[in-house]
């Protein structure tokens, strides 16, 4: 590209050059919008690992030509920062997402719309590492930003609602969980309808902390039509779907419908490897399950692999200190303690 505009240069006129440069410069611009419209479409398809290589390309065309400070290289860096999150790569995807909110607060202010999702995407990230109190403060720091910004029904808004519902389940305050998620999804089902993915997703976490409280019949109920409806948006295999199977199968086995709750686990499971890979933590979180399924049947042996492997790759993933890690050491060395009795 910097050889084309010194031909440029050499064949046009001084006095026209400056008019052909810009044109460059613009349809170069508009190359790497279309290149990270196209990243984005890849990712809300599930295809992680393209929609990377696309948003790579995007920030790297984007700093050269505008800077690493241009709000259009932030936007660049955010989205880099999301597709790594949705592959389980946690500590690079907080590395981006804090130069974003740095560069977007310098350079918008730390109440502008662009910043206050830095601020979401941000907390989202420590959320999944097991940081689960910055995660709150962050979170509520978006929600208040977004409900004084854009309104209390804004779907930025209900989305900072549901992200907030998620990490006060993370810490076991079920009940003021279950009022967010219920806010979030009633905004959802009016401002996007029944059948919209964000809708589905409320909807789907909302059954999740209803399972937490034990209330395992209402909880199935919002699972199977978060599945139904997913399955018909977005496809059998598609990421959103599939943590719908395992979220399903979690209130299957709290119900003690252990064969029923394996085959969805096993479902999601040998989708989760496909689609995002053996080492992602939603693929050992369904490992992790499917131990524990088999411990509740008696089979221990298969158990104690499932455990061992789960385990191995947690460690490796998250770290030994994370929550999880933990609790599925705590559950293997539980199940030792029985075989050896």
């Amino acid at each position: 590209m910097l050889r084309k505009a010194v031909e440029i240069r050499q064949e046009v006129p001084s006095g026209e050059y400056t008019e052909a440069y810009q044109a460059l410069v613009t349809e170069r611009l508009d190359t790497l919008m279309s290149v990270s419209i196209l990243a984005g479409v890849l990712r809300d398809q599930g295809k992680y690992e393209e929609a990377e290589a696309m948003n790579r390309r995007a920030l790297d065309g984007r700093e050269k030509a505008l800077g690493v400070d241009h709000p259009d290289t932030l936007t660049s860096v955010s989205n880099l920062a999301g597709v790594l999150g949705d592959q389980g790569k946690y500590e690079e995807a907080e590395v981006m997402n804090r130069r974003a909110l740095d560069g977007r607060e310098k350079a918008l202010g730390v109440d502008h719309p662009d910043t206050l999702t830095s601020v979401s995407n941000l907390a989202t990230v420590l959320r999944f590492q097991g940081k689960y109190e910055e995660a709150e403060v962050m979170n509520r720091r978006a929600l208040d930003g977004y409900e004084k910004a854009l309104g209390a029904d804004h779907p930025s808004t209900l989305t900072s609602v549901s992200n907030l519902a998620g990490v006060l389940g993370d810490q076991g305050k079920y009940e003021e969980a279950e009022v967010m998620n219920r806010r979030a999804l009633d905004g959802y089902e009016k401002a996007l309808g029944a059948d919209h993915p964000d809708t589905l997703t409320s909807v789907s976490n909302l059954a999740g902390v209803l399972g937490d409280q034990g209330k395992y019949e209402e909880a199935e109920v919002m699972n199977r039509r978060a599945l139904d409806g997913y399955e018909k948006a977005l496809g059998a295999d598609h990421p959103s779907t599939l943590t719908s199977v395992s979220n399903f199968a979690t209130v299957l086995g709290d119900q003690g419908k252990y064969g029923e709750a394996e085959v969805m686990n096993r479902r999601a499971l040998d989708g989760y490897q496909k689609a995002l890979g053996v080492d992602h933590p939603f693929t050992l979180t369904n490992i992790y399950n499917l131990a524990y399924l088999c411990q509740e049947q008696d089979r221990f042996e298969e158990a104690d692999q499932y455990y061992l492997t789960a385990l191995d790759g947690y460690k490796k993933v998250l770290g030994p200190a994370h929550p999880t890690t933990l609790a599925c050491e705590s559950h293997h060395a539980s199940l030792r303690e029985r075989m050896m009795n």
